[in-house]
């Protein structure tokens, strides 16, 4: 894995973000706003560090002052340890503040559970308010003790879903401007939350939420974003495949390393994916026929 970290790292130095692209700022102010309970809100002395909390009353969450249409976007998140069954936390980006009918998302939902047991990350791709595009994987590390990079790339040939910079979800276009499936048209608000969905996140609801364990505390730092920050009516970046990294043509497609470390997380880590749920989908959908490897 260690390659595909490197590769990363070199891809962002040699095609690093023009001025017309935006790059985030260390300060929670300057980048985020309170979504709802703002008491259950709080910073760490220094402001590095943002903790979302959730007790049996409400939840929290934050979402982005700016929206952005592709681009590379990456928080550190800490997940709330111990007996967390019912308990999501959500790090995604969406269109619209609230969950519209015509909304594009791009989800990461991290699913707690009982003490022992491991987290469960879900991943989801929403096109016109259109989802069921689930994966679900388990992780190599335990989340709750460390933070840990969770990361989007976004941009008109592929999604891509990376923890610690390792790929573990592809989703890519085909190119036809009318697809129903692959998000490319509305910029979209980065969000994060932390609520109660015990009557489905954990064994399907059969774990119940333990509210004497409460609060529970999810914890974020080092939010980062090298990503065309909308403008109306449309921002010269989006068009641009020359300036920035995140849109050349080294990110449309996995690299070798990558592809290494895409291969042991599907060998190793897939607990669900949508494209084999025949059950589900006896006509799969038509992006299942995609390769994510070309």
């Amino acid at each position: 894995m260690e390659k595909g970290v490197l590769f990363i790292a070199l891809l962002i130095s040699a095609f690093y973000s023009s001025s017309e692209a935006a790059d985030s700022q260390t300060s929670f102010e300057d980048n985020f706003s309170i979504m709802w309970s703002e008491d259950h809100f709080k910073t760490s002395e220094d402001g590095q560090a943002w903790y979302l909390s959730l007790d049996k009353e409400t939840g929290c969450g934050f979402q982005t002052k700016q929206r952005y249409r592709f681009g590379w976007f990456s928080m550190k998140l800490k997940l709330v340890g111990g007996d967390s069954a019912g308990v999501v936390t959500a790090y995604y980006m969406c269109s619209e503040n609230g969950a519209g009918p015509e909304r594009d998302e791009l989800d990461f939902e991290f699913l707690g559970n009982r003490t022992g047991q491991p987290y469960l990350i879900q991943t989801n791709v929403y096109k016109n308010g259109v989802g069921g595009r689930e994966m679900r994987h388990m992780l190599w590390f335990d989340p709750t003790e460390e933070f840990h990079s969770y990361s989007i790339l976004w941009n008109n040939h592929q999604i891509v879903f990376f923890v610690d910079e390792v790929p573990i979800r592809v989703f890519k276009n085909n190119g036809d401007e009318k697809n129903d499936f692959f998000p490319n048209e509305k910029p979209m608000y980065l969000f994060s939350s932390i609520w109660n969905a015990d009557e489905w996140a954990t064994r399907g609801g059969l774990e119940k939420t333990d509210w004497e364990r409460a609060p529970f505390v999810s914890s974020y730092k080092d939010f980062s974003v090298e990503g065309c920050q909308w403008e109306d009516p449309y921002p010269a970046c989006v068009s641009s495949t020359t300036k920035n990294w995140w849109d050349q043509y080294k990110a449309w497609r996995l690299s070798d390393s990558q592809k290494m470390d895409y291969a042991w997380v599907q060998r190793n880590l897939v607990i669900y994916d949508y494209c084999k749920d025949n059950e589900r989908y006896p006509k799969l959908p038509g992006e299942c026929s995609l390769s994510p490897w070309e």
